[in-house]
Formats: structure tokens, C-alpha cells, sequence
């Protein structure tokens, strides 16, 4: 079956793009982890579990799939980290404006979607 391996190519290629997330403004990194855990359950329950085990990202992961969300901590969390990491990039390295206005307006958008599209769960 072909099926199995370009899951398993699909899902490392989505969690490669949501590591660079963590430290690109206005790349979403939950959604690509998530899509990374849905491809990789499908495929290899060693990468799946390699995954949600993962301390870094494992606990986001496995509590969003099993809440159906995100606590409060966790928006706060990324959150902070999204804002922080679009500050020192419109400050430190982004020129002209307008790319910096636009890496805003992505941010305010992605505030707008963790705040009113992701439910907020209970711990």
C-alpha cells in the first residue's frame, strides 16, 4: 500500500511546518501539529505515540484531541509566545512596513480564531 508511507510523509512534512510555527509569525503551529497527529494515527502507531509522548508538544496535542479544545493556560501560552515572537521579528528583522503590518494583521487574526473559533476547555 502506498497509502501508509505518504501518510507518514504528509504527517512529517505538516510537523515540520509547525515547528518552524514556533518560531515564524504568522505560521499557526497547532493546526499543522494536530494534522500531524491525524496522519501519523493513521499510519504508524509508533510515530503517533512518539508524538503525543513528546514533551514539548504531546500534552497540547492529546488534551486538544481529548477535550475537543484548548485550556485557558494553553491559549495563554501560545498566545504570549505568538505575540512575543511577532514583536522581535516586526522590531528586529522584518522591513518595510507594510510586511510588518501584514505579519500584524495575520496575528490579529490568529488571536481572533484562538479566542473565538478553538473552544476552551476545562483542565
Amino acid at each position: 500500500m502506498i497509502i501508509k508511507p505518504l501518510f507518514v510523509f504528509l504527517g512529517s512534512l505538516f510537523l515540520c511546518i509547525g515547528i518552524i510555527g514556533i518560531f515564524v509569525p504568522g505560521v499557526p503551529t497547532t493546526p499543522f501539529l494536530l494534522l500531524t497527529a491525524g496522519f501519523y494515527i493513521r499510519s504508524s502507531d509508533k510515530l503517533y505515540h512518539k508524538l503525543i509522548s513528546n514533551k514539548w508538544v504531546g500534552s497540547y496535542i492529546s488534551d486538544f484531541q481529548k477535550k475537543k479544545g484548548m485550556t485557558i493556560k494553553a491559549k495563554i501560552v501560545s498566545l504570549t509566545t505568538m505575540w512575543t515572537m511577532i514583536l522581535v521579528s516586526c522590531a528586529f528583522f522584518l522591513q518595510p512596513l507594510s510586511t510588518q503590518l501584514i505579519v500584524v494583521a495575520v496575528g490579529i487574526i490568529g488571536t481572533i480564531v484562538m479566542g473565538f473559533v478553538v473552544p476552551t476547555v476545562r483542565n
